[in-house]
């Protein structure tokens, strides 16, 4: 999937080293690095596994919420807020998708200014294939174990917290446990 670099050294590593000797302590800026670089990579790889459901991460994170929802239907204003996105992001995304006839918009019931966006048939079909390829995959985290995914899951979640994503008290009376075993 992945073109291999094939460096001799690792550079986020090499440029810590050089950090340090110019600027001081260079923990936070190999850890943002590296998670960065990770983001790429895990981006890179998921687009590559639903190219073929003509897919992006994005389009399949849409899916996925509208298939969720009870009558997979979301106002598009909603989709922005659970996906984390801006607006327009949302409109080019839900786009995509109405010309892929796997959604269709409808006007809102509930506010006649508003949009929803809805599954198509063919919708739930193709998130459903997707679906399987990126779990047989493990969303392009092979390797990893259930502690390990767990302990990324954990530490990840404080800076989302801290971000103001959401509150940890509310989420974490609503949460699942993740932990498997």
């Amino acid at each position: 999937m992945r073109k291999p670099l094939d460096l001799p050294f690792d550079p986020i590593e090499r440029a810590a080293a050089i950090w340090e000797r110019r600027f001081g302590d260079a923990q936070a800026m190999a850890a943002v690095t590296s998670i960065m670089r990770a983001h790429q990579i895990l981006l890179s790889e998921l687009d590559t596994l639903l190219r073929p459901f003509g897919l992006t991460f994005a389009r399949y994170e849409a899916l996925v919420l509208l298939s969720f929802s009870r009558a997979g239907a979301l106002p598009l204003r909603l989709i922005g807020e659970r996906l984390m996105v801006h607006p327009t992001s949302v409109t080019n995304t839900i786009d995509r998708l109405e010309r892929a006839e796997l959604v269709v918009r409808r006007p809102n019931p509930h506010d006649r200014r508003g949009t929803l966006a809805e599954i198509t048939a063919a919708g739930r079909e193709v998130v459903a294939k997707a679906t399987e390829v990126l779990m047989t995959a493990e969303f392009g985290l092979r390797g990893y174990d259930d502690d390990e995914l767990f302990a990324m899951f954990s530490l990840l979640r404080r800076l989302r917290v801290e971000a103001g994503d959401f509150s940890e008290e509310s989420a974490t009376a609503a949460s699942p446990d993740l932990r498997r075993g």
